[in-house]
């Protein structure tokens, strides 16, 4: 049995040097990755798409653990270049990327793709799972492409960015965002002797904020600064000594990170620190805007010392927004990842009675809010990092149950929740928080996903 061929191809409205240029940026293949196909670059050798480059992926196949070790074998600047597996899944592949100028303004976008799959005519049947896999796939690698270039490139001046928690749900894929659009970014990491993600010419500075330290001789001139740490406060209960980690984890590479700037001679113009919409606490149906006040909870006290913790940037005169950012929508992490599976196999559970408000975010548009508020001078404060329709929990479990063909009938009780999570779980997974965007949507920041359903059959490919 020959090669089968599989080919995408997508007018995009940038000139074909733009839309190539942008495949040579670091952080491109990172960025045109599907979530719900997550890839660990573990080596490169050789920059961008030229001849000669290898790079070697690990991805989960069927759930198992593979690595995948690719070579460009042939490159021809603005027009195309060809990347072929050595070792991985395929018993062939051969992927050509083509780019083909439309006119002076627009250009195409083609994929093009030789495949054999594994065990001769044994595999016939795959092919057909096959081609539909490659299809999600691509789709959503165009939708992105598409997107990104048609409404971020060249819009805004590049900015030298430092980013703490460059490695979380958000940070991991913010850091290739960014890269894409121009920006040069430099991640602050805890373990210096670690080559950065596959990639040892990226920027990256050592720092232990519990022991102030960073390799600061290192830092070009910061335009901005973007703060994303914190642990995770949805894994486990609430014992005493979480709590203290929970706390310490955003206070002090907060408190640090001010003080960073307060030393540095040419401080940046825009501090960026992460909060979240737990601000508000438990509000039921109340609609939250920026300016109402703190809530009656443990995730409120966390907010108030994390945002309290940035607010002396103000002082040194460098524009702050505190980031209160809602339930982000991504199957690499977060509440989706951990109850996608569920709604998948058609066991999707709502919470209690389902009133309480559940206000999410695609992750695309958390991309494009960070962009935006980086780029618009005139946001700062609190900023609510949510999409304009908050649903209740039934509306959401019925709606991703739906994403999978499935009807959500199973309900987990208040006392079961409180048995098995305790305060964590009263306060993460029952609590309502209806959180429009107000300060975005009134500086003219428009979402790609307004609706939930766009949402996740866009982050989940479906």
């Amino acid at each position: 049995m020959g090669n089968r061929i599989y080919t995408k191809k997508t007018l995009i409205d940038v000139p074909v040097e733009t839309l190539f240029a942008w495949h040579e940026q670091p952080g491109a293949i990172e960025r045109l990755t599907p979530p719900w196909a997550p890839m660990e670059v573990l080596s490169r050798q050789g920059d961008g798409v030229k001849k000669g480059v290898k790079v070697s992926f690990r991805l989960k196949i069927l759930n198992i653990p593979r690595v995948w070790n690719a070579e460009h074998v042939a490159y021809e600047k603005n027009a195309m270049f060809r990347d072929v597996q050595t070792k991985g899944p395929f018993t062939q592949w051969i992927h050509t990327h083509r780019f083909i100028p439309n006119d002076d303004r627009s250009s195409f976008m083609e994929d093009h793709v030789e495949f054999k799959l594994p065990m001769g005519i044994l595999s016939r049947p795959f092919y057909g799972y096959a081609r539909r896999e490659f299809n999600r796939m691509f789709t959503y690698r165009h939708q992105v492409l598409k997107y990104d270039l048609e409404h971020h490139i060249n819009r805004h001046r590049k900015l030298n960015i430092l980013i703490s928690g460059a490695s979380g749900t958000i940070g991991s894929i913010l850091v290739p965002f960014l890269r894409t659009c121009g920006h040069r970014v430099i991640q602050l990491v805890r373990h210096p002797s670690d080559p950065p993600a596959g990639n040892p010419g990226l920027d990256q500075v050592f720092w232990d904020p519990y022991q102030e330290e960073i390799d600061a001789k290192t830092l070009p001139r910061i335009d901005a600064v973007i703060n994303l740490n914190g642990v995770d406060i949805s894994r486990g209960r609430w014992t005493e000594r979480q709590k203290k980690r929970i706390i310490d984890s955003r206070v002090i590479p907060t408190r640090f990170l001010v003080k960073l700037m307060s030393q540095m001679a040419d401080r940046p113009e825009v501090f960026i620190s992460s909060s979240a919409i737990g601000f508000y606490g438990d509000r039921s149906d109340e609609e939250l805007s920026e300016d109402q006040g703190q809530g009656d909870c443990f995730i409120s006290d966390v907010c108030r010392d994390w945002e309290a913790a940035s607010l002396p940037a103000e002082d040194l005169g460098i524009r702050t927004v505190r980031l209160r950012i809602g339930i982000v929508l991504t199957p690499a992490g977060g509440a989706l990842e951990r109850m996608a599976p569920a709604f998948r196999l058609g066991c999707g559970v709502r919470l209690s009675h389902g009133k309480q408000y559940m206000s999410w975010i695609s992750m695309e548009d958390t991309l494009s809010g960070i962009l935006h508020i980086l780029n618009h001078k005139k946001i700062d404060g609190p900023v609510n990092l949510t999409a304009p329709h908050p649903v209740t929990n039934r509306e959401f479990s019925n709606q991703l149950a739906r994403i999978f063909s499935k009807k959500a009938f199973f309900v987990m009780p208040e006392w079961v929740s409180s048995l098995l999570w305790g305060q964590m779980g009263r306060e993460t997974l029952l609590a309502s928080a209806r959180v429009p965007p107000s300060k975005l949507q009134a500086s003219g920041f428009r979402f790609r996903h307004e609706s939930l359903e766009s949402a996740l059959k866009t982050t989940l490919g479906r």
